[in-house]
């Protein structure tokens, strides 16, 4: 432990000027008390790769973080002071054992990535909707079993669901204003579990249902497939 903390130490020295500190695949089980050292100044951290069990509840004195990224630990749960650090845009909090995401989540106003996959969530964390810079939310390989109406409120561009268990979609996913790609592969979900307007009426061009219980080519039999594939082929003319 002692050449651990000399090592951080380091790493604390540089943080302070460069306002970013990396320490990943150290061993840590807890958060490094020491950074309170640079708490003034910290913009990035990356504490990726040990065994932290907990956030310290004060997380959100870090008032200048933009981005912070505690994958691969043994997180469980996520303290509501998250939700101060009000200058965070980007979040990845993947390979833990999360499973709810706290209300003041709300708060974070600067949002603009946020990834969570491979963690125990059983519902859709609503704390990230109306959140007017968020642009990719990935909840890959989580225990989701439906996307609720309220998601029509996410300003997404990509909604990230694959592996889940997910048999329901409610069709008010189709207001979503800026969602561009959803991702539903490797799911639970029918073919009459799509809903029509998700095709018609919605601004998704891209449409991934690989992996579910239908053949995806049946979806051509499927009202509002035409109007998907008319903004499909709109963007990918756009990309060629």
């Amino acid at each position: 432990m002692g050449n651990q903390a000399g090592s951080l130490k380091k790493h604390l020295e540089t943080a302070e000027k460069t306002g970013a500190l990396s320490f990943t695949d150290k061993g840590l089980e807890k958060f490094p008390p020491d950074l309170v050292k640079v708490v003034g100044n910290l913009r990035n951290l990356d504490l990726s790769n040990n065994k932290i069990g907990s956030l310290p509840q004060n997380i959100g004195a870090f008032k200048m973080m933009k981005t912070l990224t505690l994958s691969k630990n043994k997180l469980s749960a996520i303290p509501e002071d998250l939700g101060k650090l009000s200058k965070l845009e980007n979040l990845n909090l993947s390979f833990n054992f999360i499973q709810s995401v706290p209300n003041s989540f709300q708060q974070l106003k600067h949002l603009k990535e946020i990834t969570l996959s491979h963690n125990q969530l059983t519902t859709f964390p609503l704390s990230l909707l109306n959140l007017k810079q968020l642009a990719i939310v990935d909840l890959s390989s989580n225990r989701l079993t439906s996307v609720p109406g309220q998601v029509g409120q996410m300003e997404a561009t990509e909604l990230v669901l694959n592996c889940n268990q997910i048999s329901h979609v409610a069709k008010e996913v189709s207001k979503c204003p800026r969602l561009k790609t959803l991702r539903l592969e490797e799911n639970c979900l029918a073919l009459d579990s799509i809903p029509t307007a998700l095709l018609t009426e919605s601004g998704v061009s891209l449409l991934a249902l690989e992996g579910n219980l239908f053949d995806v080519k049946k979806l051509d039999e499927v009202e509002g497939f035409d109007k998907y594939m008319e903004r499909y082929t709109a963007v990918k003319r756009k990309l060629d």
